[in-house]
């Protein structure tokens, strides 16, 4: 079913948009889940409160164009939210290799401008995943959006482990160039 119809279900408040949302989309977003929070029955979990959050999101918001993407991001952040609350006393070492990477091309932002700023570094990044080619763009958001790990990448697009990881290392030497030029400290 087309993305458009599954969203004017939604904005009929039609319970069979949940439905045809997980037949079409359910296997990618509970694999996105199981990415991060690493365990099947959680994964489940968050697959069903993104139908929700989506459930109660959709009016006002009509993602006709873009609903993987935005139930992708619902399903992000409920799973982080997971692995925060699951190892708020340990870290889990797969998201603090990821944010290790990121945290040295990326400023911090700790303060009411830093939100602000925030909005302006995503726009920011955006323009900098549009200088990219197609391929080095799919590796760096695999990778930094979907999480998937180096080996998977690789397999993805028949690249070797090496070659991924040194796709990586130069687009984040370059998103630091590029946003040491946009003004900012990183």
């Amino acid at each position: 079913m087309d993305d458009g119809k599954i969203v004017d279900l939604y904005l009929g408040r039609d319970e069979a948009a949940v439905k045809k949302t997980a037949e079409k989309y359910g296997n990618q977003i509970r694999g996105l889940a199981y990415r991060i929070v690493g365990d099947s029955q959680t994964a489940e979990e968050c697959e069903n409160d993104t139908y929700l959050e989506a459930w109660n999101s959709i009016p006002p918001h009509e993602p006709r164009g873009y609903l993987f993407a935005f139930l992708a991001r619902i399903t992000r952040h409920i799973a982080l939210d997971v692995c925060k609350a699951r190892c708020s006393l340990k870290r889990n070492a797969f998201l603090c290799e990821l944010s290790e990477e990121m945290a040295q091309c990326l400023p911090a932002s700790n303060d009411t401008a830093g939100t602000i700023d925030s909005i302006v570094l995503c726009d920011a990044i955006n323009r900098f995943l549009a200088t990219l080619g197609e391929e080095k763009r799919n590796i760096f958001v695999r990778r930094y959006w979907f999480m998937d790990s180096v080996d998977s990448i690789a397999q993805r697009y028949g690249l070797s482990p090496s070659k991924v990881k040194s796709v990586l290392f130069r687009s984040r030497n370059r998103l630091r160039s590029f946003l040491d030029k946009e003004g900012y400290d990183v």
